[in-house]
């Protein structure tokens, strides 16, 4: 696959003085009013403080939440605590306007979350229009959003100028490793729905040395090969596991946890002693342990997805496998959601080579090297 040049905000020349539409990805848990996890702010602040630096009039458009019901206030008031930043409730009214227009050299507003409007998800023209009316230049660090084609990701580049920000440029820089992989290539696949999770599967059976299997995923695995998984979910899919399995690269669990009931008392079970009545929420140890060698091996980790029943507080095999990649010499890479969560959690993602902002967007970047939002920017004819 050609490598795509995208052009980033180092490369806008004269930023002094020019507004900048700068999308951003703000969609954080909250929680009575306070942010529980700030990774994806904290790594947006370094395109801000680029701007800022370069004395830009910085508007920035956010999401957060599925539709018009949560606010942005409570990040704007984290970013408070280290830059001045202003906050406007309503991005539609004449005050949002005057308040970008009157902003100076180097200054900051942060506008209410873009789904008040329902055409941001239906990347309505004429709304992609008035955001970009609010700049000279649009500047997309919104790498989790981009494989939406949303209004303020996709729409708006034809109407300004359009350019990807630092944790953007950071992310494909990172991802793109694993396109073109150093092996041995260790491909770590966790979580549920093997629907999305197929085309990863697929393409890193082709290009990985072992593939391991973890999470729900697991059971569907277990469950067409004929072994008892008792209440445990599995997925409803379309497709045959089996002849993958006879490839000789995937690796499942040899143990795990179930819990048996509906108190919280669990234990460590082969996969033969599983019973009717049980209900697999995690890893064992024995895999934890049958992993070692093979990580100590490997150039290249790539993971995408919690091993256990992360939503129901089981992550004690996620953890164990997340702190012995830290110990090995592989370069690592953590691909978004749950699991750079936990890693988050940890405080040990200095010690991983990349944890990714993304969940659906990594996995789409991973499963064929394309996103629209990227596509969108790489495009662009009116720079």
């Amino acid at each position: 696959m050609k490598q795509q040049i995208l052009p980033t905000v180092k490369d806008i020349k004269n930023l002094k003085g020019k507004r900048v539409v700068l999308r951003l990805d703000f969609n954080v848990p909250i929680k009575n009013g306070r942010i529980v996890e700030t990774m994806r702010i904290d790594r947006a602040i370094p395109t801000i403080e680029y701007l800022r630096k370069k004395k830009a009039r910085i508007v920035i458009f956010s999401h957060i939440g599925k539709d018009a019901t949560s606010s942005l206030k409570p990040v704007a008031q984290y970013l408070s605590g280290t830059m001045n930043i202003g906050f406007v409730p309503d991005f539609r009214t004449e005050e949002a306007r005057a308040i970008a227009d009157g902003l100076p050299e180097g200054g900051v507003v942060l506008f209410e979350n873009l789904r008040l409007d329902d055409l941001e998800t239906k990347n309505d023209p004429a709304f992609a229009k008035y955001l970009a009316s609010f700049g000279e230049v649009y500047v997309n660090d919104a790498f989790a959003v981009l494989h939406r084609a949303h209004a303020s990701v996709v729409g708006i580049t034809k109407y300004l100028p359009s350019y990807a920000g630092l944790l953007i440029a950071d992310e494909i820089k990172h991802l793109s490793l694993a396109l073109k992989p150093k092996h041995p290539f260790l491909f770590i696949l966790g979580g549920a729905k093997f629907e999305t999770k197929m085309p990863l599967m697929k393409k890193f059976m082709k290009i990985a040395d072992k593939v391991f299997v973890g999470g729900i995923l697991a059971n569907d695995f277990f469950h067409d090969q004929g072994i008892e998984v008792g209440k445990s979910f599995v997925d409803k899919y379309s497709f045959k596991l089996l002849p993958l399995l006879k490839k000789g690269k995937i690796i499942l669990p040899t143990d795990v946890i179930v819990k048996n009931g509906d108190g919280n008392k669990t234990s460590v079970k082969k996969l033969s002693e599983i019973l009717s009545g049980d209900s697999i929420v995690d890893v064992g140890p024995e895999t934890i342990k049958n992993l070692s060698p093979i990580l100590k091996k490997a150039k290249l980790i790539v993971w995408n997805g919690p091993i256990g029943f992360y939503e129901g507080g089981f992550d004690r095999a996620t953890i164990a496998l997340l702190k012995a990649i830290t110990e090995v010499k592989a370069t690592s890479i953590i691909g978004g959601g749950d699991t750079a969560v936990i890693v988050e959690k940890l405080g040990v993602a200095k010690k991983l080579s990349f944890v990714s902002t993304g969940g659906g967007a990594t996995l789409d970047y991973l499963s064929d090297g394309k996103l629209p939002g990227i596509e969108a920017i790489v495009k662009c004819k009116k720079r």
